[in-house]
């Protein structure tokens, strides 16, 4: 019998169970994992960066998390000697219909408490000599770091402070009753007073497993990347972000200088038409028809219509995702990009067509369910761990 038993083995779920042994030293906790290893999907995926909060509705659970979980992430990689950088980032004004939004976006960042700044043209090129722009804002908390090395780490703490880690274990059904939650895997049954669900990509399916009908249905969302062949690697010193769209949900065409060095330069975000869809030709039949026979994501297609065609259009001609890049570096060419890794964002929707913009938790029976937390969750994640412990508090479990 456990205390605590987390599926999924992302940043997340690994983070919820070391809040837990922070709280709670001699608990049980469980973390069920249906891949061979841990970090395997989103978290193994991930772009790297150490966001910020700028983009961020003040208030939100996105903002205020984002920003306390820069410096967390930092902290722990200090502490245990994993590599990082602070190398900040800016984000580029290339036009002058784009310099409101910039200033707007300026502004948020003040009010989320960051330390921001605006910059012209000529400590633009100071930060990134070979970006063309007219204005930036200079974000310099934000940083990189590996989150699988992360994980890594997290994974022999809690196995160290007497957790277990099941790969290659999948839940079935779940049962919850008033004393308890009985979790049928693929090779086990396991018991537990609590459960928290950091499912991810299927975290959506494990809270309808548990008996929670929800408003909401996961649409996987594949970022594809290329990357600038090595000889052009230095002309992107740090982290380079376009104005974003305030009508699209997604951040534009941005690079990313990796902790290894290597730049990634996208994403085209498309619909994807499996949920652990890594490339275009990716497909499952329950996950295509579960979205294309869901109310809600026609209606977000006929509200993004026009970007989402363009989306598809930068996915299947590079000349078309050329175009998006040099409007940031002019001189990149068709030939200095070559395939990159792609990563799928599970996004929650609505129903009634709207995307669910911030972090959300449902509390059950016996349960916690963290039904939405794509981007940055892994920045956030130390402290999406601390919060979800400090709302079970209240379920008064003796552990």
């Amino acid at each position: 019998m456990y205390d605590y038993i987390i599926i999924g083995g992302g940043i997340v779920g690994l983070s919820v169970a070391m809040a837990l042994f922070e709280k709670y030293p001699l608990a049980k906790v469980a973390v069920v994992e249906k891949e061979s290893e841990l970090a395997f999907h989103q978290t193994g995926h991930n772009s790297g960066v150490i966001h910020s909060g700028i983009y961020y509705k003040p208030g939100s659970l996105k903002a205020r998390l984002a920003k306390e979980g820069n410096q967390s992430i930092i902290a722990f990689c200090r502490k245990y000697g994993i590599q990082y950088e602070q190398c900040g980032k800016v984000i580029v004004a290339t036009s002058q219909n784009e310099l409101p939004l910039l200033e707007n976006l300026f502004q948020r960042g003040l009010e989320n408490g960051l330390e921001v700044s605006k910059i012209d043209q000529g400590k633009l090129k100071d930060l990134e000599p070979n970006v063309s722009g007219l204005e930036a804002i200079h974000v310099p908390m934000a940083g990189i770091v590996d989150y699988k090395r992360v994980c890594e780490k997290m994974g022999m703490m809690i196995r160290d402070n007497g957790g277990e880690i099941f790969l290659k274990t999948e839940a079935k059904s779940i049962k919850e009753t008033e004393k308890e939650v009985i979790i049928e895997t693929n090779d086990q049954v396991l018991h537990g007073s609590m459960l928290i669900n950091c499912a991810g990509l299927h975290s959506d399916r494990m809270a309808k497993l548990t008996g929670y009908k929800l408003d909401l249905k996961i649409v996987p969302f594949r970022g594809e990347y290329y990357q600038l062949v090595p000889e052009k690697r230095h002309l992107v010193k740090n982290l380079i972000y376009p104005v974003p769209n305030p009508n699209f949900p997604f951040l534009g065409v941005h690079f990313t200088r990796m902790i290894d060095g290597t730049i990634d330069v996208g994403p085209n975000a498309v619909l994807s038409l499996k949920r652990e869809g890594y490339k275009k030709t990716s497909f499952n039949f329950q996950d295509a028809a579960e979205v294309l026979s869901y109310s809600g994501f026609w209606k977000l297609a006929k509200l993004y219509r026009k970007e989402g065609i363009e989306e598809i259009i930068r996915s299947f001609h590079k000349k078309k995702f050329l175009e998006a890049v040099q409007k940031l570096l002019p001189s990149i060419t068709e030939d200095d990009l070559i395939p990159g890794p792609a990563g799928v964002r599970a996004q929650a929707l609505r129903s009634d067509g709207s995307l669910v913009d911030d972090f959300y938790i449902v509390n059950g029976k016996r349960s916690i369910h963290i039904c939405n937390a794509p981007s940055p969750a892994a920045t956030a994640s130390m402290e999406i761990g601390k919060e979800v412990v400090e709302m079970m508090s209240s379920y008064s479990l003796v552990t």
